[in-house]
C-alpha cells in the first residue's frame, strides 16, 4: 500500500525535476525550508494543505491537479484492487455538461472496460452548504461534519 505522503512527495519531485529546478529554488519561492521540502519530497513529512498550496504556487501547478494526479497514481499502484469509475461532482449552476451523463451510461451498458478517472481529493457535500458552520474571528468559517 502506497502512503499518501509518499505519493505526494514523488509527484512534487517529478514536477520540480521536469522544470529543471533545484530544491533551493523551489523552497525559496514557496517560503519553506530546504530541509523540510526535501523531507516532503521523500515522503518523510506530512505536508499541510497550506504548505502544499505554497509549493504548488512555487511550481506553478494547481493544487487540485496535483491531488488528482496523486489520486490516479495511487489507484494505479495497486493492481490487485479493482478500479471503479467515480462520478465527479459538478459545481452548482453548471448545466452545460449535461450531455456527459448519457455517454457514461451508454458506455457502461456496452460492457466497456472501466478506466481510472481522476477525481477530486476533497469534496464538499450538501449542495455547497456546510452541514454545520461556526463563524470565527475575521470571517473565518469552521466546518464540521
Amino acid at each position: 500500500m502506497t502512503l499518501l505522503r509518499t505519493q505526494l512527495g514523488t509527484t512534487l519531485r517529478g514536477h520540480r525535476l521536469r522544470q529543471r529546478r533545484t530544491l533551493r529554488d523551489v523552497s525559496g519561492a514557496a517560503r519553506v525550508s530546504l530541509g523540510y521540502l526535501s523531507e516532503v519530497e521523500r515522503g518523510q513529512k506530512e505536508a499541510s494543505s497550506e504548505l502544499l498550496a505554497s509549493i504548488c504556487d512555487a511550481l506553478d501547478v494547481e493544487l487540485a491537479d496535483l491531488l488528482a494526479e496523486v489520486s490516479l497514481e495511487m489507484r494505479l499502484s495497486e493492481p490487485s484492487r479493482p478500479v471503479r469509475q467515480v462520478a465527479l461532482a459538478r459545481p452548482a449552476g453548471r448545466e452545460d455538461d449535461e450531455t456527459d451523463a448519457p455517454q457514461v451510461e451508454e458506455a457502461a451498458g456496452h460492457g466497456a472496460v472501466e478506466t481510472p478517472v481522476a477525481e477530486p481529493a476533497l469534496a464538499l457535500v450538501g449542495g455547497g452548504q456546510p452541514a454545520r458552520a461556526t463563524v470565527r474571528g475575521r470571517g473565518a468559517v469552521s466546518l464540521a461534519a
